[in-house]
């Protein structure tokens, strides 16, 4: 992970980033950009210099604790600067007899097969879209179960995929039917259906 917490940051156009020194000596890492602010805060051991429309940490030992956190802060950093830019997008694949995703303001509302359709409420930061049919065909998905797809949007990388992941929790994915919800870049085995040839003769 040293190296990888070697690799300098840059800072694209549009982008501030900031060290914060709290009065508890407490540090942490502003990053601002078009979709939002996020912060990090910084342990000790790693030290975040900001110069030249670039970010480089530097860790105070050589100890594989303090390796593990170089590169991790420095991931964390990266993502950060993309989020507030680019920002990420999980998608979701819903498939199934009835499966039904639509919008109800910023909430979003399945219909999974249960006798009540589910609601998830959009978190702070967080943006959920349905996907009209030409959408989905640009997203070129294929042609293994596909019904409704739905796509979470956000700056933050880590609440993005909590969210999917709890959406995708709600109904998780069948080998039989491919009924259920899966990432679009889930990867399920497919069983074949019992077909009862085990019987008495």
């Amino acid at each position: 992970m040293s190296r990888v917490g070697k690799t300098l940051i840059k800072i694209p156009a549009g982008v501030r980033v900031e060290v914060i020194n709290s009065d508890d000596k407490k540090r942490a890492v502003s990053v601002t950009g078009p979709k939002g602010v996020l912060l990090q805060e910084i342990r000790p051991q790693i030290t975040v210099v900001i110069s030249d429309a670039q970010v480089e940490l530097k860790r105070e030992n050589d100890e594989s604790a303090t390796k593990a956190l170089h590169g991790l802060y420095n991931r964390l950093i990266q993502n950060m600067v993309v989020g507030v830019t680019e920002g990420f997008t999980k998608t979701l694949i819903l498939n199934g007899v009835g499966y039904k995703a639509n919008m109800n303001g910023q909430n979003l509302v399945l219909n999974l097969g249960y006798s009540h359709p589910c609601e998830v409420k959009a978190r702070q930061g967080i943006t959920f879209k349905v996907c009209n049919p030409a959408e989905v065909q640009n997203l070129n998905l294929g042609k293994d179960g596909i019904g409704a797809v739905i796509q979470i949007s956000g700056a933050n990388r880590e609440q993005v995929g909590a969210a999917a992941s709890d959406i995708r929790d709600l109904r998780k994915v069948e080998p039989y039917h491919m009924y259920g919800i899966r990432y679009s870049d889930e990867h399920v085995i497919r069983k074949e259906s019992k077909s009862g040839k085990g019987g008495k003769k």
